[in-house]
């Protein structure tokens, strides 16, 4: 793995700890002071207009049963996470983008004016609450009779969390009217909102929303990596996933040329890929194997003088084994030699018996095992002696082979079936030795017109070769593409196999009719009928392969030696190391010693995927317009005055603007859409998680409450 390659640990799981007490009720009791409630998707933010910062906490409860006592519990927020068995109970409010679950809602406003203290039957509080753009009437409805029927308040006025950001950050001073003017982008949890704003006012009818938020970003990055490591060992959770959306993903200004500029033409020997630049690993947690005890110096020396002793003495064994094999040869050669000498003292009827009794039928078997053993015996002395000797092939005789069979008896009949089976063997040979000796010759000439052609011509003689080397590095790509696509059942090639296959067990070469009255089965009859079977075998090796292997290595140590404008960059496996080197970077190799690297996770070009969607949703596969598109369709409404004030005022705000390289993104999108004249400015919240709700404050402490 690369050193330079920056590695990330996921942040520890922080306890939930309780929410810092509020102030005493009893200044508020009586003062109506307004109450103001952020209601996010994410978190709910609540407290009194006259508050500097709001309390937060998840917007989330469960209903839980404490196992003890056998009480039922209500918990809220970051307290779920001290009970597991709370934790498939929670409930939230929203679903995705609209507010249905009111009961959940009841509950988490239960715990929020109880914690700022209020101890009367009704809430005689004004309230500012927020809500999502294009609310249904039913889920306001519903929102409003909670409010007003069961906690009474005197008044109830909604906002829109991303207008408030503007107005919290766009302040005028406390003797004038608010009249600013801009272009908001609230970056939401289910959804990404543009909303124009003119004199102090939002334009609502003119607002645009794309269904694309961090929350589906976040889901889209975790099924990137689950896809990526379909066997990681520890479960990823949507808080991690969400944690690497705002720590380690950017905005690019440009996504296809940053995948260009990371896949260069060509690269230099030993060099890293520029992947590697922007690859950053997330280390998880995982527990390291007990240690085991390492040998000691003097326990290593013994174990290597152990095998040493070990080697030598399978060698002494085999030596001895050699030398016994030796010496009962010579015995049985001695032995057989003195038979075949008495050969000349013993009559027909004893010599054929003293052969018997030997395990021998007839005389010229005996002669062949002397022969033979005199052969292997020589060899062994010169092997011992150290000589090394190639005796040429010496013809043997067959002399039964030309005569005629009447003239031979059983046994000769017998003997001259042996010669005849022993000289097609020896003419096999010859044979065999003549071809090879012919491609010797032929090489030898082939390689003399090559060397004739290439002091000729060089440029042609390397023009040549390249093609045959292109053409080569085509069919072995061709080859592994098929064996890749075999491995997918849906692909065109797994479907061909398999029709193959069935049209093999359905035995249909031969007609039916031939077959009932007893046709004959031609297949095998061509040779190209066999290569059925290598279509159909996806696991054993070819041939075919292994020689265009060879020959793509002779072609290319040719043009190696003799072609200066061809190096080693130009081989078929620094091509095939490039890519393996590209695809080691986007998922480096697992060691399977290292502990650490198997919860290890690494991130390059999904750093980068992952927030373009809001840009260009379709590579997420969501049917939506891109936030630049939309933002074109919103300023396409206003009149030229218009456009120039929204865009001089662009405002971020919401979790997913604090992602990197939004500002620079933006301004890269906008500025071919707009005139040259027209200056874009583009400013993000100073605060953006409690802007909304500090504005919805200050916005309650003026008169227009």
């Amino acid at each position: 793995m690369d050193l330079d390659i920056q590695i990330s640990n996921l942040p520890p799981g922080a306890l939930p700890a309780p929410h810092p007490p509020s102030q005493p009720y009893g200044e508020h009791r009586s003062a109506h002071t307004p109450l103001v409630i952020d209601n996010g998707s994410t978190h709910l933010r609540w407290g009194f207009a006259t508050s500097a910062h709001p309390f937060t906490g998840l917007n989330a409860v469960a209903k839980y049963k404490e196992r003890r006592t056998n009480k039922p519990l209500l918990l809220f927020g970051d307290a779920i996470d001290s009970e597991s068995g709370a934790k498939g109970q929670t409930r939230t409010p929203w679903e995705g983008d609209v507010l249905l679950g009111f009961d959940a809602l009841e509950n988490a406003l239960d715990y929020a004016l109880v914690h700022l203290g209020i101890d009367t039957p009704t809430v005689d509080h004004p309230v500012i609450m927020t809500e999502r753009l294009c609310t249904p009437l039913h889920s306001r409805g519903l929102t409003s009779e909670l409010m007003f029927e069961l906690y009474q308040v005197p008044r109830l006025t909604y906002a829109v969390d991303g207008v408030m950001s503007f107005y919290q950050n766009n302040l005028p001073p406390p003797s004038s009217t608010f009249a600013s003017d801009g272009l908001v982008l609230s970056f939401n949890t289910h959804s990404t909102s543009v909303i124009p704003i003119l004199q102090g006012k939002g334009v609502m009818s003119h607002v645009q929303r794309i269904p694309w938020g961090s929350a589906q970003a976040s889901e889209y990055l975790l099924k990137r990596i689950q896809l990526k490591y379909p066997n990681f060992p520890t479960r990823v959770t949507p808080l991690q996933t969400n944690w690497m959306l705002r720590t380690l993903c950017e905005f690019t200004p440009s996504y296809p040329s940053l995948l260009k500029s990371l896949s260069p033409r060509t690269l230099a020997s030993g060099a890293p890929h520029p992947l590697s630049s922007i690859t950053r690993i997330i280390q998880f947690p995982y527990l390291l194997p007990p240690p085991t005890a390492m040998p000691t110096e003097e326990e290593l020396v013994a174990q290597a003088e152990k095998r040493r002793e070990q080697g030598r003495r399978l060698q002494e064994i085999a030596a001895e084994k050699r030398k016994e094999k030796m010496e009962s040869n010579e015995r049985d050669l001695e032995e057989l030699t003195a038979l075949r000498e008495e050969r000349g003292e013993l009559r027909e009827k004893e010599w054929l018996g003293k052969l018997a009794k030997a395990g021998f039928d007839n005389e010229a078997e005996l002669e062949d095992t002397i022969k033979k053993l005199d052969t292997w015996v020589k060899k062994a002395r010169k092997k011992e002696a150290g000589e090394v000797t190639d005796d040429p092939m010496e013809e043997p005789s067959f002399p039964l082979v030309d005569v005629p069979d009447e003239e031979l008896d059983e046994e000769g009949l017998k003997e001259k079936k042996k010669q005849r089976l022993l000289k097609s063997g020896w003419e096999f040979r010859v044979k065999t030795k003549r071809e090879k000796e012919r491609e010797r010759e032929e090489r030898e000439a082939e390689a003399r017109r090559e060397e004739e052609e290439r002091n000729e011509d060089l440029e042609g003689w390397a023009k040549k070769l390249r093609g045959q080397q292109e053409k080569l590095m085509g069919k072995i790509k061709d080859r592994e593409r098929r064996k890749n696509a075999l491995g997918d059942r849906k692909s065109a090639a797994a479907q061909a196999r398999m029709k193959n296959i069935a049209n093999l067990a359905a035995d249909d070469r031969v007609p039916k009719k031939k077959r009932k009255t007893g046709g004959e089965d031609t297949f095998g009859a061509d040779d190209a009928d066999w290569q059925i079977y290598r279509k159909i075998n996806i696991t054993a090796p070819s041939s075919d392969e292994e020689d265009d292997f060879n020959t793509l290595q002779a072609i290319e140590s040719k043009l190696l030696q003799h072609d200066p404008t061809f190096n080693t960059s130009h081989t078929h496996a620094s091509l095939s190391s490039q890519s393996s080197l590209l695809l080691s970077t986007f998922k480096p190799p697992l060691n399977e010693s290292d502990v650490a690297a198997h919860a290890q996770i690494a991130l390059n070009t999904e750093r980068f995927r992952v927030p373009q969607v809001w840009f260009e949703p379709g590579m997420a596969g969501v049917d939506t317009a891109g936030l630049g598109e939309v933002i074109q369709n919103a300023l396409g409404r206003f009149s030229h005055g218009e456009r120039r004030r929204l865009v001089s005022n662009v405002f971020l705000t919401g979790g997913p603007s604090q992602i990197p390289g939004l500002q620079e993104t933006l301004h890269a999108t906008l500025r071919p859409m707009l005139d040259p004249e027209m200056d874009v400015g583009i400013v993000r919240a100073v605060d953006c998680s409690s802007d909304a709700w500090k504005g919805m404050a200050g916005y309650a402490r003026t008169e227009g409450i």
